[in-house]
């Protein structure tokens, strides 16, 4: 690789080519990690779950969706692989005087036009119901969401650690459905 890197004949020229193989390493690395889906004016960004213990019979599903349309849209029905779970839900959780509330959201959720609506621990969320299998880390699984307006989207989710994905801004929160399923012993 030296004899190589030293047969460009001046500084600039080395300069320039370390410039170019940096940023086809940065585009490389980006688009290994970038994991969205696009419908219309709605982007859907990283769908993952979190990796559940042998056991769970419940797990939890997260997502962004972001419309940068006109047009409000609704996440009306979501589904995953029949040998990942039972059903889907969406699901919301949240706390009042102290007391988490969970509760499934038949209407589904509101996509304001222009904005952003993330599906996130201790928040809106997909509820999968009896797993078929633990959701193991590394893994993934497809799914579609359905949107009142905009259609279906088939997406891919990604199965991540306890934590969450890596550098997602909070992502990181706990998770209410953590102890759900779980054996005692």
């Amino acid at each position: 690789m030296s004899a190589f890197f030293n047969s460009f004949r001046d500084t600039t020229q080395r300069l320039a080519f370390a410039l170019l193989a940096l940023a086809l390493l940065l585009f490389a690395f980006d688009t290994a990690h970038a994991h969205g889906f696009k419908l219309g004016a709605l982007e859907i960004g990283h769908p993952w779950a979190r990796m559940t213990p042998p056991g769970a019979k419940v797990g939890g599903a997260y997502f962004s969706i972001e419309n940068t349309g006109t047009t409000p849209d609704r996440l009306v029905s979501v589904a995953v692989a029949a040998d990942i779970a039972g059903r889907a839900e969406i699901h919301e959780m949240s706390v009042t005087d102290g007391v988490m509330k969970m509760q499934m959201l038949p209407d589904g959720i509101a996509i304001p036009a222009g904005g952003t609506v993330a599906l996130a621990p201790g928040g809106y969320h997909l509820m999968l119901q009896d797993l078929k299998q633990p959701l193991k880390e590394g893994a993934s699984f497809k799914g579609t969401l359905t949107f009142e307006k905009a259609g279906t989207v088939a997406v891919e989710f990604k199965v991540e650690g306890m934590a969450g994905p890596k550098g997602a801004a909070g992502m990181q929160a706990a998770d209410p459905h953590a102890g759900h399923g779980t054996p005692s012993n």
